[in-house]
């Protein structure tokens, strides 16, 4: 079979940190929304803490994309609007795209931002309620309907932290367009930052505890894909003839590896709370969570800056 290397014939877009801050927080609000769902419908109802975790940092991540997404652009947020909204005399409507990456992206971001600020909201609400503060509400978005609502905000979820790969995988930029592993890189690369995260945030929550172990277990399978999806990465873009291009970022490649080998120790069970396992148990469990996550976390960012300062 004979591999054919794409021709590249466009000057680089000269991206900035801006645009790779947008791709990083992406990854974690997509990512940490996806696993918020799963902790609450499939996890024990003890992982309802660590799961409202998940719902505040997907919110809270999506809230900088926008900034970051115009400010890369350098447009102004009237701007960003007529990525939406069409307001050529004679021609006004939605402006959607299905055949354009960047507008599906923007409209993913636009309609997952609903989900995930309703379903933080909710989680807000459960809080207070727990807190004795208010009264018994029930749950805000209970039922099956509650369910249904998670489990399409979900599905968005996957799509926001990947559609950043595969836009990248389009263009016809070298490394970019020689390779088809983006999308499923970032998206793995993305769930297991997100995990991470919600590891370190479950410090400030100690309830939230009980789900360390199945974070980093998830963490460890995300990373395992993650590997797999990198060794492929550059395998295609060695057959295309660019992987020297990969070279003068060595120290970023290398940083990306040792936060999948952080997640890939934690998995193995050294970093899980034992039950009665007593406070100093906890304290150390804490304290190694913190070292894995900063390090994952780094090496999801480290990741994206190899992939896109590479090309440029």
């Amino acid at each position: 079979m004979i591999y054919l290397a794409a021709e590249h014939f466009v000057r680089a877009p000269q991206w900035t940190w801006y645009i790779l801050f947008y791709f990083f927080f992406a990854g974690l609000s997509g990512g940490s929304y996806a696993l918020a769902t799963l902790l609450r419908l499939v996890g024990e109802p003890r992982d309802e803490a660590a799961a409202r975790l998940g719902f505040y940092a997907s919110f809270v991540a999506l809230l900088v994309c926008p900034v970051l997404l115009t400010a890369d652009l350098a447009a102004s947020w009237w701007k960003f609007w007529h990525m939406l909204i069409n307001v050529t005399p004679g021609d006004q409507g939605l402006n959607f795209k299905y055949w354009s990456p960047m507008s599906l992206g923007v409209w993913v971001l636009s309609v997952f931002a609903v989900f995930a600020a309703v379903s933080a909201l909710e989680s807000f609400a459960l809080d207070r309620r727990d807190r004795g503060t208010v009264g018994d509400p029930g749950r805000p978005m209970g039922g099956i309907l509650g369910r249904a609502f998670n489990v399409v905000g979900g599905i968005l979820a996957l799509l926001f932290a990947s559609y950043t790969g595969v836009l990248l995988s389009v263009s016809n930029q070298p490394i970019w367009s020689d390779t088809w592993m983006l999308g499923g890189l970032f998206l793995a690369s993305g769930l297991s930052g997100s995990a991470a995260l919600i590891a370190l945030m479950s410090r400030y929550r100690p309830k939230a505890a009980f789900s360390l172990g199945r974070l980093h277990e998830a963490d460890g399978y995300f990373s395992i894909l993650e590997l797999v999806l990198l060794v492929a990465f550059f395998i295609t873009i060695i057959a295309a003839g660019t992987a020297g291009m990969t070279v003068q970022l060595l120290p970023l490649w290398l940083l990306a590896l040792v936060g999948i080998g952080s997640s890939l120790v934690a998995a193995r069970g050294q970093m899980r709370i034992r039950p009665m396992g007593g406070a100093a148990v906890v304290a150390r469990a804490g304290t190694d969570t913190l070292v894995v996550s900063l390090l994952v976390l780094l090496g999801v960012l480290a990741l994206r800056a190899a992939v896109i300062f590479s090309a440029q």
